[in-house]
């Protein structure tokens, strides 16, 4: 998309753009989207209005993710330190925040995922929810799980809102909307741990049972996570 030189025009238009492929093409397209935005282009330099175009359009993706699910979502337009995302289900909210890495980027750590600041951010809403590329996540010990266990924030990845919005797909969006709000839920059951097997055992447990006899859909978004990297490497 060429940029227009206002930020706010350019964003508008892109989730128009989005909003308009996905209306086009069905949520198929959506999980394209879902699918490899987790990365940012090597190509966009670092801070420049391309780059800062790309993180607001991975709140979009997952906006529409939590669209299809039949929530009501909207990407916020608010100062920096504030979440991108609000969202609101028949009996529960949330606000959303996309991370996306470089993939030449390896050395991470819990800064890059503000978990703390995500759960101030969450307001008077029920839930907060991080959303990163599976692949960019501590994989043995990191204090980021402790953090969201202590602090109720969810953290999922691209792969875990695809699976759901493969359920809605096929059972319709209440069935997304329940089997979302019981990820939200496990995090508050979880021991307090550094562990990522410790964690993703819980939050995965939860996603396969709401996914019932459609847990099919957790293989194929895990490995369709997997031949994107190798797209993108």
């Amino acid at each position: 998309m060429k940029l227009s030189g206002s930020f706010g025009d350019d964003s508008t238009r892109m989730i128009e753009e989005l909003r308009a492929e996905i209306a086009r093409d069905g949520n198929e397209a959506l999980l394209d989207h879902l699918r490899m935005c987790g990365a940012i282009p090597e190509r966009f330099g670092h801070d420049t209005s391309e780059e800062k175009l790309y993180s607001k359009y991975t709140d979009a993706v997952v906006s529409e993710a939590f669209s299809a699910m039949g929530l009501r979502s909207v990407v916020i337009d608010t100062r920096a330190d504030s979440p991108d995302v609000q969202a609101r289900a028949c009996d529960y909210s949330l606000v959303a925040d996309a991370k996306s890495f470089r993939l030449s980027r390896t050395a991470k750590n819990q800064k890059d995922f503000r978990v703390q600041a995500m759960d101030g951010w969450r307001g008077g809403l029920d839930y907060a929810v991080l959303v990163c590329p599976i692949y960019q996540l501590p994989s043995r010990t990191s204090q980021v799980y402790q953090q969201a266990i202590a602090r109720n924030v969810c953290v999922l990845s691209y792969s875990h809102l695809a699976a759901l919005v493969g359920l809605a797909i096929r059972q319709g969006p209440s069935f997304a909307e329940a089997g979302l709000h019981e990820g939200l839920k496990s995090i508050s059951t979880l021991h307090l741990s550094k562990c990522a097997l410790d964690y993703w055992t819980g939050v995965n447990r939860a996603l396969v049972n709401s996914l019932s006899t459609h847990g099919d859909l957790w293989i194929t978004e895990k490995t369709a996570s997997l031949e994107s990297l190798s797209e993108m490497t």
